[in-house]
């Protein structure tokens, strides 16, 4: 074999080579082949795999046939009730007619863009409807698949299937959104003032009763203390009364004590008396009787014979001279401490015997 041979069969081998090259494609499993002729569609290859073209006449466009997403800008929707939305979505497609695709859009990037204003003018048209509950709360699974099928009816003239239609977030416009903060915060503000006047009239309720509840207690609680002393100072006066009658030249010698105790006190006042005037009978005869009084005889020794008999009894000295203490005791509700008896000593009778008042000394 000559070296022309051999140059030739290399030029036949490239020349193979060329031709298979450009004679053979492969088609990926995630996508979707398209053959063309001077531009015009002439197959289209669904199938994955190694497949065949004219070479130099025919070329081949590939399809993504994966689900694709579509994410638009937030679009400001009207509600029915008059409501502005800011309303955030996207959509999920897949392109299930090439031809009808390339024949219709050309690429994908002019899909995207006739989808996006496919996807805008469908949720203004389904959610301009519909109430601002049912957008934000209610009804949104349905509201979603609604705009799903519109767009379906819109997207199959470009060969594309439109999978999923999902509303990502639907809020008030940032004005109305503080607007409505206020609002509500007012709202709560006014609902806390409202309890907390409700507490504060509850509390002067509270504060009142107690209030009322003290001065009556107070009041009963002095009412009876006064009764109480009032009792214990006729009981006192009394007691005095009659244990200075039993003997009054000792109640005129005691009222004297206690004049010269009142009368003889450092001070600034100056009294001028005569030394025989009655006042100082005492200090002159400590024995003197005044002639106001009369001396005492058998009735007062009897009587005081009596009150010592009945003190050296059984009976305590309260219920034998404060007998009203023990009869406003229970009323008042307030026990009251039992005296000692009092062990009495031997009184001594006075001189004069008889029931006529001796003359004076």
């Amino acid at each position: 074999m000559g070296r022309t041979t051999l140059i030739g069969l290399a030029v036949v081998l490239v020349i193979g080579g060329i031709i298979a090259a450009n004679s053979l494609f492969t088609v990926h499993q995630t996508q979707q082949a398209l053959v063309l002729q001077f531009g015009a569609p002439q197959k289209v290859v669904l199938e994955p795999g190694l497949k065949f073209k004219v070479p130099f006449v025919q070329n081949v466009i590939t399809i993504d046939k994966r689900i694709l997403d579509l994410d638009i800008q937030p679009e400001e929707v009207i509600a029915s009730d008059q409501k502005r939305l800011v309303v955030d979505a996207f959509a999920r497609f897949r392109i299930v007619d090439p031809l009808k695709f390339y024949i219709s859009v050309g690429n994908e990037s002019v899909a995207r863009s006739r989808l996006g204003t496919i996807l805008g003018s469908s949720l203004r048209r389904v959610l301009g409807e519909e109430s601002f509950e049912a957008v934000v709360r209610d009804d949104r699974a349905v509201l979603m698949e609604r705009i799903k099928d519109q767009m379906n009816g819109e997207a199959e003239q470009f060969g594309i299937d439109v999978v999923d239609v999902r509303i990502r977030r639907a809020d008030l416009p940032e004005a109305n959104s503080q607007a409505i903060f206020r609002r509500m915060q007012t709202e709560r503000e006014r609902e806390a003032n409202e309890f907390r006047a409700q507490g504060q009239e509850v509390a002067q309720r509270i504060r009142a009763n107690a209030d009322r509840g003290a001065t009556v207690t107070i009041a009963e609680s002095t009412r009876n203390a006064e009764i109480i002393r009032g009792e214990g100072d006729a009981c006192r006066n009394r007691i005095f009364a009659e244990a200075f009658g039993i003997d009054p030249n000792f109640f005129a010698f005691y009222r004297s004590m206690q004049s010269y105790e009142q009368a003889l006190m450092v001070g600034e006042t100056t009294a001028v008396l005569s030394p025989d005037s009655e006042f100082f009978r005492y200090f002159t005869n400590p024995n003197a009787i005044p002639n106001s009084n009369a001396p005492i005889g058998r009735s007062a020794t009897q009587q005081a014979k009596a009150l010592l008999g009945q003190l050296e009894g059984d009976a305590t000295l309260r219920g034998i001279l404060c007998a009203e203490l023990e009869q406003a005791a229970p009323a008042v509700d307030i026990e009251l401490p039992l005296e000692a008896p009092v062990e009495a000593a031997p009184v001594t009778e006075p001189v004069v015997e008889t029931e006529e008042a001796a003359p004076a000394q």
